[in-house]
This record gives C-alpha cells, structure tokens and sequence, in this order.
C-alpha cells in the first residue's frame, strides 16, 4: 500500500509482541454477537455488550437481566442460528454479557476493542468517546463499519486511541466468510496494521486484505459492481432470474447462491445501501450509472420483498398442499412469482463436463448461445472495472482477487480468471464490444508480460503496476500452495491422484477425483507414496489437497456397479485393499500425517482416524456417514471407534455406556461440524491430532508435524491385539435399543437390520463373555457385515438414490 500513514509520538508495541487475551465488543446485532462467537471459538475472553432497553418501567430498571435483556436475546438468538456460529456448543459459555451503561468499564483490561453498533457516524463518534474514558494506553480499538470513512471517526480523539485506531471490516456470517479488510488512517500506526493483518490471518482464520479509505473498501466494491453488472444484462437480454443464477453460481467458480440468491441471503436493503453509497461517494466513478438501484429492486424494498428475511425477494420458498417445499422465483416483469424453472443452455451443456475451472473458463468464450454472449459480456463489464480501480482501491492487484474470493467466495478473483482464458485475446476482444480497459493492461502486455500472475521456483508473484514487473506476493512463505508447484515434475500421478514432492523429504498425496471420492486411482496413490518413501528414505507423507473438500468418501459408483454385478469376489477384494491401505497408514515405517477439511466423509474420515496424526482445518465437516446409505463403516472406521471405546475403558464399570455413544455415533451418522466437534464424537482425538483456524496453512502445518515425528524417532507402531469387546452383553444393550427406536417409528426395518449388524461387529460378535481381541478380527466382521448389506435390494435403492439425486432415500 503506497499511502504513507502519519506518525506520531505514541508509543507503541511491536506487531510481533503484541498479545491478545480479551476483546470487548461493543453492540450485539447480527454481527457483533457473531464476532463475540468467533472470538470465543478461538479461545479469546470474550466481552459483548449492548445497551439498556429504553422502554423499561423504574422496577424494570432496578433488574440485571431486564437492563441486559437486548444482549442477551442477541447472544441467545444468535447461538441457535444455523449454521452455527461456534464450533462446540459450550462455546457459547465463554461470552460474559452486559450494557454500556453499566460495564462499559470491563474493557479497561481488553487488549481490543471492537466497535460493531449502528452505522452512523454520530452514534459511532459518541461511543468512541466513552470508550477513551476506560481503554487502556495501547489497546486496540477498531470497527466493524463497512463503509463509513475511518478518518471521520477520529475527530476529537486523543493520539494514542487514533494511533490504535483501524477499520476491520469483517464479513456475515465471520466464522464462514474468511474475509477481513484491514483499513488504516491516515494516524494508525503501522505496527497496528502489520499486527492486524498478522493477527487476522494466523489467529482468527482470515484472509486478511489491507484497503485504502475508499466507499464499500474492496469486496463490496466489486461484488456489488458484479451484481449490479448482472442485474442490467438481465434486463438488457430478456433474461429470467434463474437463467442468470445457473450461469453465474457454481458453473464459473462462485457460490451456489450465485447473484439473486446472494442478493437475497444478503438482503435488498443492504444490497441498495452499499450501491447506493458507491454512487453518492464515486463522482469520478468512470461507471458510475452501473449502480443506479434499477426500479423493480427499488420496488421490491418498497413493497418488503428484501430477501430472507422478510421471507420473499427473488425467490420465495413455500409448501403445497401435502407439505412438499415449492421455490417460486420472481418475474421483474409482471412482479408475479412464477414455478422455478431449470434453464438448459447449450453452453452449460458443452462446458459443465470441464472439472478444470480455467480449462471451463476458456471453453465458455468458444460458445455463441445467449449463455456464452451474457458471460462475455458480464466478464467484459468485470475485467473493465477492476482495471480501472488500480490504483484508487489498491495498489496490488492480488489484494482485489484475494478480498473478492473470500468475501464473495469466487474460486478465482477477477484477475485470475482473466489470465485463464487469455490476456492480450481477451483485451482486444473487449474492445471490438466497446470496453476499453485501464492503460497499465495496456502497458502491461506491450512490456512483454502476458498475464497478471505467474509462479517462479514454486512462489506466486503478480504484476505491480507501478514497477512494472512481477513482485513475490508477500505474506504467503507460511503457506505451501499446490497450485504453485504444480509446474514441478510430480512424483508420480494418475487419473485421481498426485504425488508431490514438498521440500525436506516430505511427500505429498494430492486428490482430483471427482469431490475427491476415494476410489482405485486414490488408494494406488497413498499406497505408492508410502511405498517411495519407506524404499527411497523419504521422511514422511501428508495426504493432503487444495480443494474446497478433503473427500467425499468411498467412490460409491464402484461399490454399486460390483454390488448390483453381484462380483462378490472383488468387491470383497475391493474392501479388503482399502482396509489394508487405511491400515498402513498407521502401520508403516515412516509418519504420515492427514490434513482434513471442508467435506470428510466416510473413508476420508476413516484415513484421518488411522493416520499418526491428523491437521485439520477447523471448518472440517467429519463422521462415519455409511449409515446414510445403507452399510457400516468398513475401511477400518467401525473396528477404530470399538478400540478407542477399549482405550477408554480404563477402571470403567460398567463399560457398556461406553460402546453406546460409540455406537450411536456411527448408527446415527453423527458428523462434527468442526474439527472440534470431530473430537466430541470420538472420530478425532486431541492426543494425536490438532486443529488449524486458517485452511491455508493446513498442508504447511501437516508438512511440519510429518517432520517433528521424523526428528523424534519415529518407530512404526505394532498392530494390536488387545482390543476389548463386550460380546453378548454389549448386544443385548444395543439390540434393546436398536428395537426401541424400531418400535417408535425412529427406525424402519431396513434401519434396524444395519444397526444389527454394526451392534454385531462393534461387540465383537456373538461371544459369551467380554474378549480381547485384535485389529484384524474387528476388521474381518466389518468387511463380512458391510457385504452382506451390499446385497439387500433396499441398500442398493439407498446407494443408487445417493449417485443419482445426491441424497440419501429413506427405506
């Protein structure tokens, strides 16, 4: 950032001695008590406080909880949201609760105070002036503001608070959306800002961006242009408002939610509120007109059609007559909803096969439908824009890509898919449609260099348009991109897998099957790193990857095709090599070590239990789901849950209970909807495995654990055989209960006959007395118990539904 911060005589903390144990936020609305969450998920004490009701009677004023009742309603309200905004339920405890007027003195010992109430810059000032009545000298102080200047808020501040003082404009809902722009006064301290974009990244799990001091910052700038881009192509080309939806949600890299939805979880009137914003403070704006709120989005708010929350905007979800949900979307036009329909474009149908983004990008720009024409020119009205916002937003143009893809959730920025599908091409193709882009592209390519980013020795760099070269992007040596290697020879590769090689004698097991599913291509892969680095000497391997899922679990497809084929002999060998393979991921001479995240399903999640240590992502979704489709846990899952319940046992009597909640974890296809919920349910365990806040230090982090157990002396471990099963009586007591949910209708028939058979194996089978047995036994009944359900019509209805629809059927 080019924009020289003033100093001042204020004493300061160096960026990397500063420490953070308690933040105080102040205003409790949908955003500041989802901060409180967010801070307390990552371990911080945590103050929320927000003010007293104003409608309270003199008894009413005399009574705590009525003077609290508006933070404590948020808070409460906010906890039972979902997604949810902790990642265990006992997180919510940690939040202490009060008002302004009478706590506002807590945030004497805070190290950060985060201002989150109204956005109104008198409202905001007033607050900051009781605030500098009890912060402490050197405290952080910031808001949350998405859009108010940060040098207006300091008027009348002391130099200490305007030296502390940063916006951090994080985005709803903070513990999903990674995006943190950091933006400076003219008055900050630079060791405030490097401390904050430090802190952000490493900490709180977010991609910290650094902004200039200009209307709706960054992300808002762009997403919102975006939006308002598609909003007048649609009516410029008579398009419907799903049409649109299925050309710009997941098809070019952005979220499901694509624009109308997002405009509807958003809400019309925050919608209108930035654009409208942009508008007024953008005179020089050279398309400035682009976010005049068209009339039918300014008669939407007048009529109360905001989105979400008022229950209609460009779609309206309701139930028929027999409770099945019907989705309506809006026709502009007449202002009636109309069924939603599924917009078949021949572009989608050409392109869609294309997994490889880039690779799709570019075959969309080959297309001549009306799909193919609303994306060239959505992408012309993009790219022309965000040339033109170097320099007045940010001076680096990764800053941009990198707020747009965590705030907005775009695979790719609007820089990089503008390198996918060809810089010179794409700029001459603009301007026979008449856009004309920012001089420095210009410049750019008559300089020799052919797009805005390259990699050189495994680091990215981007062209900075003032030194008119490619610079290293900073801030990212902690972090191990395989994009960034992929230009390196692998070590070996197939169809679904690849080995790289990360530096220090570490291997890495990459997947790109399709939702990284688990199948031959996958298994050979992990089987033959393990087998190059215990020959080769080799320190270790990750099984790691980049993609927005760790795995998906078992390649279904496979299962299904041998099963309904009834080739017993090979699917039986089938699962005895992914047992085997999962197996040696424990038992192997050199450490390897899983970094899970996002989506770990079934056999991702059984890898993960058998690795010598797991790094996860703490946004990692994990559990043995078999259930869901009619089989049990088979890759080792269910024998690992019976022999971490033994470990357990201890002096335990009776152990019964334990097995139980072991069972009844797998049988209700329970999934830990964070990493540490994953040890809650007992398929991650805090002796061997940790948790990493920001996803994109995972594959580094894993790579570092790979090497702390080589330099202990890592010995490979002996299978065991002193597992503890409970036999008749553990089946007695799952039995009973298995009949229970049977007879209440919790269960059907077909439920209760895999229940039965997952009680059989994690009992140990029909023995007469508690037995230790070992590994392999376990893994036996596992294996018969998950071919015998293979071969019920109902389990193969369940399977086929799932490959088919991508959801489980209820038989």
């Amino acid at each position: 950032m080019s924009a020289t911060l003033e100093k001042t005589a204020v004493n300061v903390t160096p960026a990397h001695k500063r420490k953070i144990k308690k933040v105080a936020v102040l205003g409790s609305g949908v955003m500041g008590s989802r901060l409180a969450c967010h801070f307390a998920n990552v371990g911080l004490e945590v103050v929320l406080l927000d003010i007293v009701p104003f409608d309270l009677s003199d008894e009413e004023k005399a009574n705590k909880a009525k003077r609290n009742s508006i933070v404590n309603g948020a808070l409460k309200s906010t906890l039972k949201s979902n997604p949810s905004p902790v990642f265990t339920k006992a997180i919510g405890s940690k939040i202490k609760t009060g008002n302004f007027d009478d706590n506002l003195e807590w945030i004497a010992d805070c190290d950060w105070v985060l201002e989150a109430i109204i956005e109104r810059l008198d409202i905001k000032q007033q607050m900051f002036e009781k605030v500098e009545k009890y912060r402490k000298p050197g405290a952080m102080i910031s808001s949350n503001t998405s859009g108010i200047p940060i040098e207006m808020m300091l008027d009348g501040r002391s130099d200490d608070f305007k030296a502390h003082f940063v916006g951090t404009h994080f985005f709803n809902p903070p513990r999903y959306l990674r995006l943190l722009e950091v933006i400076p006064s003219t008055q900050t301290n630079q060791e405030v800002v490097d401390f904050f974009m430090s802190y952000g990244e490493k900490f709180l799990g977010k991609q910290t961006v650094l902004c200039k001091d200009t209307p709706a910052f960054i992300a808002n700038r762009i997403g919102v242009f975006n939006i308002s881009a598609a909003f007048k192509l649609m009516e410029e080309m008579d398009m419907k408002v799903e049409e649109v939806d299925a050309l710009t949600g997941p098809f070019i890299g952005n979220p499901k939610s694509a624009t109308f939805r997002t405009s509807d979880v958003v809400g019309l009137d925050t919608l209108i509120k930035v654009a409208t914003g942009v508008y007024d403070n953008c005179p020089d704006d050279e398309v400035r007109d682009m976010f005049k709120v068209p009339e039918y989005v300014l008669r939407m708010e007048k009529e109360g059609m905001l989105g979400d929350k008022s229950k209609k905007g460009f779609y309206k979800k309701s139930k028929d007559a027999n409770g099945k949900r019907i989705i309506e979307s809006l026709n502009v036009k007449t202002f009636e909803y109309e069924p939603k329909t599924k917009p078949r474009f021949d572009t989608i149908g050409n392109c869609r096969g294309v997994e490889n983004l880039r690779d799709r990008l570019a075959k969309i720009r080959t297309q001549e439908d009306k799909a193919a024409k609303f994306l060239i020119k959505l992408s012309s009205y993009v790219n022309q824009y965000v040339s033109n916002r170097i320099p007045e937003i940010t001076d680096e143009l990764y800053r941009l890509d990198d707020a747009v893809k965590a705030g907005f959730g775009w695979e790719l920025g609007p820089f990089e898919q503008w390198d996918a599908v060809g810089v010179a091409k794409t700029v001459a193709q603009m301007k026979e449609d008449g856009f004309e882009v920012a001089q420095w592209v210009h410049d750019m390519l008559a300089g020799g260099f052919e797009s805005f980013y390259t990699v050189k020795d495994g680091a990215a760099y981007y062209y900075d348009v003032e030194a008119k070269d490619y610079k290293k992007i900073p801030g990212r040596d902690a972090f191990i991109v395989l994009d960034n290697i992929r230009s390196n020879t692998p070590v070996f590769k197939n169809d679904e897998a690849t080995i790289h090689d990360l530096g220090d004698g570490v291997l890495n097991v990459e997947f790109h099957s399709k939702m990284n599913s688990i199948g031959q291509g996958v298994l050979e892969g992990i089987n033959h790193a393990i087998d190059i680095a215990e020959n080769e000497g080799w320190n270790g391997v990750v099984i790691g990857n980049d993609g927005a899922q760790f795995s998906a679990g078992a390649n279904l497809g496979m299962i299904f095709m041998l099963a309904v084929e009834q080739e017993w002999d090979e699917l039986n060998l089938a699962v005895s090599t992914f047992q085997n393979i999962v197996m040696r991921t424990r038992y192997s001479s050199i450490p390897v070590v899983v970094a899970p995240h996002g989506l770990t399903l079934g056999g991702g999640c059984e890898f993960t239990m058998h690795s010598d240590a797991a790094v996860a992502a703490a946004e990692t979704y994990i559990g043995l789901v078999e259930v869901g489709v009619g089989l049990i846990p088979a890759g080792g899952g269910t024998k690992e849950m019976v022999l971490r319940a033994s470990d357990g046992y201890g002096t335990m009597d009776p152990k019964i209970p334990a097995i139980v909640d072991r069972f009844t974890a797998i049988a209700t296809a329970k999934v830990g909807t964070s990493a540490y919920e994953g040890m809650e349910i007992g398929v991650m365990t805090p002796l061997k495995d940790e948790v990493v806040i920001n996803k994109s230090r995972l594959i580094a982090t894993a790579k570092k654990r790979v090497l702390e157990l080589h330099d202990r002396g890592y010995t490979q471990p002996v299978r065991r055989n002193d597992i503890e099963v409970q036999g008749r009586a553990g089946l007695a007591a799952l039995y009973s209960g298995v009949s229970g949910f049977q007879i209440g209708n919790y269960a059907s028939e077909h439920d209760a006959l895999i229940a039965q058979k997952l009680a059989y194996v994690m009992c140990g089978g029909d023995l007469s007395a508690a037995t230790k047995v070992s590994e392999q036994y376990l893994l036996d009944l596992e294996r018969e118990a998950f071919l015998s359900l293979c071969g019920t019509q109902k389990t193969l209805e369940r399977i086929q539904s799932i490959i088919t629809t991508g959801k489980p059927l209820r038989n």
